[in-house]
Formats: structure tokens, C-alpha cells, sequence
């Protein structure tokens, strides 16, 4: 009768699992921040449930290690998750080695977010996902290079048309001079002090929608300013100051007694800073490519489109729609395609392998090969047993020999009983004496004829 040991293997793989969980849920409540000396009782509490799941991982790795062997095809290393976790257990090994030298490597302890892996090889479907990401891997780099040649296109076109127009301000006129008393309050017109909305105009050789005559009235203390250069200098004239509100002197009575430097900031020059830190410009390869992917993303690639079209062209809104085209709706659709296609070969080829170790598993008879390929649980719990049931006909011998007496046979009664009915039949059974044998032509009976 043959024993079935796959409720052993089930359980311990449901706990393998819990402890896993487990593992997650002590890694998510650490604090490292609050408490760095380690001396709460939480932190002593999570730290011997972390000793007890690195335990339990290096045990589990030992048994698999003494059912499988260690190298070889069809061994422990043999096996590429196999491998993950010898990994993952020599690296605690090697942390709490360096804890006992009271050594902090923060590198180390990084690995244990790893340890979560160790779930994907228990459960069927998750490791049919991994091993559809994994061969996928082949068509993406196609898809890939596809992406890397249509990023190099649109690159290009956007180096040669806008390199530097991002930097593109709206400077004072030429030959401006400022009498004594009168401070600018910046280089070139921005509408906010961290420049992340700049005012980017045309140059007089491209189409641009913005120009610096649309820059704005200055505005401060919430109203607008309405006194040129000439009145500030008529007020200094008088020995009053050329802007009441900028020194808080008179602010009830002068309200809007303010100089609109704007109105001077009148030539579009080229300058030196590129919106939001310099991150968003077309003025080498790299830069492009950081500003094509964050048109792809679909997040803030209008105000982009805006910055060019202002500096550039009306009609450079073409080449942001195609690229939105090309690049967020057809290039991320083809890589659909291709998971979704890959995947049912996956599929199929998983399900082809399972139906062969299944037949492989029933191909035999013996106790060793009822259990699945690779399943070192079982293969233990049969050497147990195997282990067991020789110890016992040996005892027995020993007994029968003791006692001087012959083991039974291992046929079993019945077997011993019948084999003897059988032979004793068989001697027996004696043919008749002078009995003449006839031919089969002799035996057949003769027609008379009629």
C-alpha cells in the first residue's frame, strides 16, 4: 500500500507562506527613524520575530539542500528561485555576523526586502506571471529599440528647431540707464520670483505667439503701478521719493504711485536659465529625451507645447499631437500586445509542463516516484518512511533469529498456501497409460457418403 505524504507537503507550504506574511508585515512595522539604538520593546519584540523567520528560511534551505543535493541540473542550485533564497540567507547570515562585531552595514539589511520573493515560487499563478514577464523580455527589447528609434526622431527635430528658445526673456531696451534712487527689481521681466511660470518670448526671427509687448503692468501691494520713468525723475526733481510704496511712506495716500518697470522690458533676448531649473529644454539630445518621455507620461505637457508655441511657431502643436500619437497610444498598445500574446503561450506552455509531471508521477509504481518532480517534502517524508519499514523487518529478523525460529516468507500466507495446492495438484495429475494420441485429422469425424 503506498503512503500519500502531499498533506505534509500542503501544510508546510501553507506555513512556509504565513511565515512569509509575517516577514512582510515585521519589515512594514519597523521605525528605524525613532528609535536607531534598537531599545524599545517593539523594536526587541520585531527584531526575535526577525531572528525566528531567518531561521526557519535557513532550515528550510538546509532540508531542501539534504533532499535534492546541492549542485546539479535537478538539485538545489539547480533551480533559479533556489538560488534566490541561498542568496537571501547568506546575506543574513553575513548581517547578523557583522551585528555580532557590532558593525552596521545598512547595505546589507536592504536584502531582507527580498525575502517577500520567496512567495512567488509557492503560488502557481503568481509564478506563471513572473515567467510571462520573464519571456516577454526578448519582444520588449524589440518593442524597446522601436521606442529608442522614435525618441531619437522626435530628439532630433526638437534639438534642431528649439535649442535655446526656452531661454528666450524679455531684457531692458538697450542703452537703459536708471538715475540714483532707482533699483530694477530684476534683470528681465518674471511673473513670479521662482521663475517656474517664466514669460518666454519670440525672437524678431520666428513666429512666436508671445512677444514682450505682452508683458503685463507691474502690480505691488495688489494694485497696479501707472508712473513712468520721467514721473520718478519730476518726483526726485521735487525731493520726493520716486516710489511711495516701495519704502511703506504714504501707502494710504499715493495708492498705484508706483514705476511700471515693465513697460521698459521691451527686447527679447536670449538668456541663461531654462524653465523650472533648467530641466525642460530642447538644447541637446538628453535633455529632449527627458522632455519627450514627460510628453509621453501625459503630465504637464501642455504647459511644454505652451512654452514652445510662444517661443517657436503656432503650428508646433503637430509635433506634440504625433508624438502623444505615436508614443503614449501606440507604442504602449503594442507592448500590450505583446504581454497579452506572450502570455498565452506562457499559458499554454505551463500548463503542457504540469500535465507532463503529472503523467510522469503516475508512470510508476514506487513510493519515490508518486512525488512530483523537485518536491523535496515529500521525498523526505518517503525516506522517513522507507526509512521506518526497513528498521522494522530488520528488528523482526533479528527477533526470529533470537528465538530460533524461520521468518515467515515475504510472499504472505495465502500466496505460500496456494503455490502449495497448486504444486500439489500439479504432481498429481497423471495422463492415462495406452491411450493412443490422435491427429487432428484422425479427431475430426467422417462424412458418409449419400
Amino acid at each position: 500500500m503506498l503512503l500519500n505524504p502531499s498533506p505534509v507537503n500542503t501544510w508546510f507550504e501553507r506555513i512556509s507562506i504565513m511565515v512569509i506574511v509575517l516577514n512582510c508585515v515585521t519589515l512594514g512595522m519597523y521605525q528605524p527613524c525613532e528609535n536607531i539604538d534598537c531599545t524599545s520593546d517593539r523594536c526587541q519584540i520585531l527584531q526575535a520575530f526577525d531572528a525566528f523567520i531567518y531561521i526557519f528560511f535557513a532550515l528550510e534551505m538546509v532540508v531542501k539542500m539534504v533532499a535534492l543535493g546541492i549542485f546539479g541540473r535537478r538539485c538545489y542550485l539547480g533551480d533559479t528561485w533556489n538560488r534566490l533564497d541561498f542568496f537571501i540567507v547568506m546575506s543574513g547570515m553575513v548581517e547578523y555576523s557583522l551585528d555580532l562585531q557590532n558593525i552596521n552595514l545598512s547595505a546589507i539589511r536592504t536584502v531582507r526586502v527580498l525575502r517577500p520573493l520567496k512567495a512567488i515560487n509557492r503560488v502557481p499563478s503568481m509564478r506563471i506571471l513572473v515567467n510571462l514577464l520573464l519571456d516577454t523580455l526578448p519582444m520588449l527589447g524589440n518593442v524597446l529599440l522601436l521606442c529608442f528609434f522614435v525618441f531619437f526622431i522626435f530628439g532630433i527635430i526638437g534639438v534642431q528647431l528649439w535649442a535655446g528658445l526656452l531661454r528666450n526673456r524679455c531684457y531692458l531696451e538697450e542703452n537703459f540707464t536708471l538715475s540714483s534712487g532707482m533699483t530694477l527689481p530684476a534683470p528681465y521681466y518674471q511673473p513670479e520670483e521662482d521663475d517656474e511660470r517664466p514669460f518666454i518670448c519670440s525672437l524678431a526671427i520666428h513666429n512666436g505667439i508671445r512677444s514682450c509687448h505682452d508683458v503685463p503692468a507691474r502690480r505691488e501691494g495688489g494694485r497696479t503701478c501707472c508712473l513712468d520713468r520721467e514721473d520718478a525723475l519730476y518726483r526726485q526733481g521735487l525731493g520726493l521719493s520716486p516710489e511711495p510704496l516701495a519704502n511703506g511712506s504714504g501707502a494710504g495716500e499715493a495708492i498705484g504711485l508706483c514705476i511700471d518697470w515693465n513697460l521698459y522690458y521691451t527686447r527679447c533676448h536670449t538668456g541663461s536659465t531654462n524653465p523650472h531649473k533648467n530641466a525642460i529644454n530642447f538644447d541637446n539630445i538628453v535633455y529632449a529625451w527627458i522632455v519627450i518621455f514627460q510628453v509621453i507620461t501625459l503630465e504637464g505637457w501642455v504647459e511644454i507645447m505652451y512654452y514652445v508655441m510662444d517661443a517657436h511657431s503656432f503650428y508646433n502643436f503637430i509635433y506634440f499631437i504625433l508624438l502623444i500619437i505615436i508614443g503614449s497610444f501606440f507604442m504602449i498598445n503594442l507592448c500590450l500586445v505583446v504581454i497579452a500574446t506572450q502570455f498565452s503561450e506562457t499559458k499554454q506552455r505551463e500548463h503542457q509542463l504540469m500535465q507532463e509531471q503529472r503523467e510522469q508521477c503516475l508512470s510508476s509504481s514506487t513510493l519515490a516516484s508518486m512525488a512530483e518532480p523537485g518536491d523535496c517534502y515529500e521525498e523526505i517524508f518517503q525516506l522517513v518512511c522507507h526509512v521506518l519499514r526497513k528498521a522494522k523487518r530488520r528488528s523482526a529478523a533479528l527477533y526470529y533469529t533470537l528465538r530460533g525460529k524461520t521468518p515467515p516468507a515475504v510472499g504472505g500466507r495465502g500466496n505460500r498456501r496456494g503455490g502449495g495446492k497448486c504444486e500439489r495438484r500439479a504432481s498429481s495429475f497423471q495422463a492415462p497409460k495406452n491411450i493412443p494420441l490422435s491427429t487432428p485429422e484422425q479427431a475430426r469425424p467422417r462424412l458418409s457418403a449419400t
